[in-house]
């Protein structure tokens, strides 16, 4: 079985998922403010008394079992007594807090039918209320979950399946388990995923992750829908914050939710055999009944990037945020070409290291704040160092110094550690990262494609990255200066829409 076709473009300009501000007419604003000066205390009051009711309930459930009993799926007096209570609960939480109807639409199947439920888009925290119409199926969640107060205890009644995102071995355990618990032929109970993995604005489906279609088993698509006036309840990488969606949502008079249940997906023995595929046709036909375009977009590492090729493509280039911070800072063409050839000096001579603080990248860039050193720092690295490489190879391209072809052979001299004249996966994954300011994790797909009986040259390189169909558009969007945000030249710099900027002013 092939891809499913979703149907958009591959030239098509998807919206940016990962940012949601909830807009609001001043009127708006004064009418929020007066009702949620009365409702907000008295919801939050309301569902809090329920959360702390359940607390007890929840943990009362599995209490006396053994740790091998509780390794098993809950049965008995404690599944029909304690169910419908924590079920009656959850349920009055939601209301407390505005959510007084929920339209399901389409019959949700049984066990034996989709061991799995997979729910998209993600918009937030206030999705769980999908668990409701789901009967309180068990859900995959981060172990350090657990030791927040009431989620904790509802998580271990819940049995869920919990996953350190730190820990590797975490990992490999939880996907043991969701293989035992989805082939268990309706032993252990129904799951519920959202398989983007993290929240979006909604106006597109990210790429899912494999982990719900592992086992190769039928799943149901679930979508979510909030038709209201105001689209309160998003809480996005970027925007409006989770305390500030709280508010404007329960500051309304009403939030409604729909929950849709799709047919079940049957994979073919294509897709059973590859998850991604299946994931990916599952994929686009949630985002054709959406209306939305599927896209390749994931969060890595907290940091939003689109797939090619197995290579990671920042939607928010560090490099061109660079250049923005330089120009802001009354760095010209010149100032920059200095910069950039101090930094590659120092790569070079090996004597200090390519590793800096934000202090030393302030004397190098010649910045008079060392704050813009700073926030430049954490573009590239999330702790207070970054690698000099990084930089230059990323941000020289756009600002027009240095052609492609010198700009990789510096790189391929520099990353080609032993000097064989040809690099490792290792090292062109390193290369890869200084290029394009965020680390690389797949570069087989691009290995192969460059390397010529497990040798990759420079030249061959070069190649792949100009004139193969999939990754000319990492040369394209990333190490040309036309393609850049704003790209400085002669001095002055130009944006996208033509405007130019001189060192000073602005200049039309």
């Amino acid at each position: 079985m092939e891809r499913i076709d979703d149907g958009y473009s591959a030239t098509q300009e998807y919206p940016h998922p990962f940012i949601h501000k909830v807009k609001l007419t001043r009127a708006q604003r004064i009418r929020g403010i007066i009702l949620g000066s009365i409702l907000f205390p008295i919801r939050v009051t309301l569902a809090g008394v329920c959360f702390l009711i359940m607390w007890p309930i929840a943990r009362l459930r599995l209490a006396g079992l053994s740790e091998e009993e509780r390794s098993k799926p809950v049965e008995g007096w404690r599944r029909w007594f304690y169910h419908p209570i924590i079920w009656l609960l959850s349920r009055a939480v939601f209301f407390s807090l505005g959510f007084y109807w929920v339209k399901v639409k389409g019959r949700r199947a049984n066990l034996k039918e989709a061991p799995v439920l997979v729910v998209a888009p993600h918009s937030g925290f206030l999705d769980m209320l999908v668990l409701c119409p789901a009967q309180l199926a068990t859900v995959v969640s981060r172990s350090e979950n657990t030791s927040l107060p009431v989620i904790g205890a509802l998580l271990e009644f819940n049995q869920s399946v919990l996953v350190s995102r730190k820990d590797p071995e975490s990992r490999k355990k939880a996907v043991a388990q969701l293989n035992e618990r989805l082939t268990s032929d309706g032993y252990w109970p129904q799951m519920l995923m959202f398989p983007e993995g993290t929240t979006t604005n909604g106006s597109a489906l990210i790429k899912f992750k494999p982990g719900a279609f592992l086992a190769g088993v039928p799943v149901q698509p679930v979508l979510l829908h909030y038709p209201n006036k105001l689209d309160t309840v998003r809480w996005t990488y970027k925007g409006t914050a989770w305390t500030e969606a709280l508010w404007h949502t329960v500051s309304q008079p009403y939030t409604n939710m729909t929950v849709e249940f799709l047919p079940v997906y049957n994979p073919s023995q294509e897709e059973k055999k590859d998850p991604n595929l299946y994931a990916d046709n599952v994929q686009k036909l949630m985002a054709r009944a959406l209306g939305v375009p599927a896209t390749d977009y994931v969060m890595e590492g907290g940091v939003p990037v689109s797939k090619v090729g197995g290579l990671s493509l920042p939607l928010e280039s560090p490099a061109r945020e660079t250049v923005t911070l330089l120009h802001k800072s009354g760095l010209g063409a010149h100032e920059v070409q200095a910069a950039l050839d101090r930094m590659i000096d120092r790569c070079c001579s090996g004597a200090q290291g390519a590793k800096v603080i934000a202090e030393e990248l302030a004397s190098i860039l010649g910045l008079s704040h060392q704050q813009t050193a700073a926030h430049i720092c954490s573009l590239y690295s999330k702790d207070h160092s970054v690698d000099l490489r990084h930089i230059y190879f990323s941000v020289a391209p756009l600002t027009g110094c240095v052609d492609l072809k010198t700009l990789l052979h510096s790189a391929f001299t520099m990353f080609n550690r032993e000097g064989r004249g040809s690099l490792s996966e290792r090292e062109l994954s390193d290369l890869m990262e200084a290029l394009l300011g965020v680390p690389q994790h797949r570069v087989a797909e691009l290995y192969a494609a460059a390397s010529d009986r497990s040798r990759l040259t420079e030249e061959s390189l070069l190649r792949v990255l100009t004139a193969h169909p999939t990754f000319q558009k990492v040369t394209k969007e990333y190490l040309r200066p036309e393609e850049a945000a704003g790209t400085l030249s002669n001095g002055r710099y130009v944006n996208n829409n033509g405007s130019v900027y001189s060192n000073s002013k602005k200049s039309e």
